[in-house]
């Protein structure tokens, strides 16, 4: 497909799940009551649920959405493997570790961005350490074993966490959380992740030709004038201000960098470089679609969005390894 009817398509698709977010909900207000409570304002509940609840929550979802796309994009373009998921540098791990602590602490009870500020922090914590580890002109598979140590000392940290905590309503809360949700976010959530989304996304989307090139392989690719260090480093921390950002603000939202880029690889020619727009668009209408889906299908049961990604990629995730290992076969 071409590439400029793909990008109008999927824009289009992003267009009208944004203005689905906006008018879906318990309130029942509708589609024209909404826009029309968004645009005009005025007094009433309307305006207030609109511009105060849901429009953060769209806001969030086209964020965070665009975000995860284009760094599972990135991310596989630059390992060359469709398996790849931004989660394997172990930011995300790092940055709920950094939400926990927040939650255990108290101090997302005394400080209502605490938590935010906490993952955040947790998430340069996790980068800084994978950088140490690993050097910033680390081959791929001493970056991927770094990230994977990271992740797993992260994840152990926020069990130890969860089996010290002596308060249930705090446990409850931990778990919660991790499973990832865009409900009672605010526009401060929104101000706080956008810088960071927006700038990881255009380092990303700097990568383009380089990912091009390393299809040819890395010697090619060097050969062709491309910095190898250079481009592993940005590509490093875009996804980590990208997925901490996300993870800040929503919890664990998995499968998205995963899924994304492998439906769209085909409609782009396996061109990284144009896969990266597409994936950024795709992700954006995942997310969206998905916390429609968590408004629609249970909406007195507070079904998680992590919860619902999850049980829809990780099928598409068995699937595959299994398409991999019969092409390898």
């Amino acid at each position: 497909m071409r590439q400029p009817l793909l990008l109008g398509l999927l824009a289009g698709l992003v267009a009208a799940l944004f203005v689905a977010s906006l008018a879906v909900g318990p309130a029942g207000i509708g589609l024209r009551g909404s826009l029309a409570a968004l645009v005009a304002g005025g007094d009433g509940p309307a305006p207030l649920i609109l511009r105060e609840i849901r429009l953060p929550r769209a806001l969030l979802g086209l964020l965070i959405g665009a975000g995860l796309g284009l760094s599972g994009a990135a991310l596989q373009g630059f390992l060359r493997n469709p398996l790849a998921e931004p989660g394997l540098i172990g930011v995300s791990s790092s940055a709920a570790l950094g939400a926990v602590v927040a939650i255990y602490s108290g101090a997302s009870a005394a400080f209502a961005l605490a938590l935010p500020v906490f993952a955040l922090a947790g998430a340069l914590l996790g980068v800084l350490a994978i950088l140490a580890l690993a050097g910033a002109a680390a081959r791929t598979l001493t970056l991927i074993l770094a990230g994977v140590a990271v992740s797993a000392l992260a994840a152990a940290l926020t069990s130890l966490v969860l089996n010290l905590s002596s308060n249930p309503y705090a446990a409850g809360e931990i778990v919660f959380w991790m499973m990832g949700s865009l409900a009672d976010r605010s526009m401060l959530h929104v101000a706080i992740a956008a810088p960071f989304i927006l700038a990881g996304g255009i380092a990303l989307l700097t990568l383009g030709r380089g990912l091009d090139a390393l299809t040819l392989g890395e010697d090619a690719a060097a050969s062709l004038g491309i910095g190898l260090a250079a481009m592993r480093l940005r590509l490093v921390l875009g996804i980590a201000a990208v997925v901490g950002a996300a993870t800040a603000v929503a919890g664990a939202v998995g499968f998205v960098g995963l899924v994304v880029p492998h439906l769209l690889r085909s409609a782009t020619g396996a061109r990284p470089a144009r896969l990266l727009w597409a994936s950024a668009l795709g992700g954006a209408a995942v997310v969206l679609a998905a916390d429609v889906a968590t408004r629609v299908i249970a909406p007195e049961r507070d079904l998680k969005l992590g919860v619902l990604t999850a049980l829809v990629g990780a099928p598409f995730f068995l699937h595959l390894i299994r398409k991999t290992a019969r092409e390898a076969a």
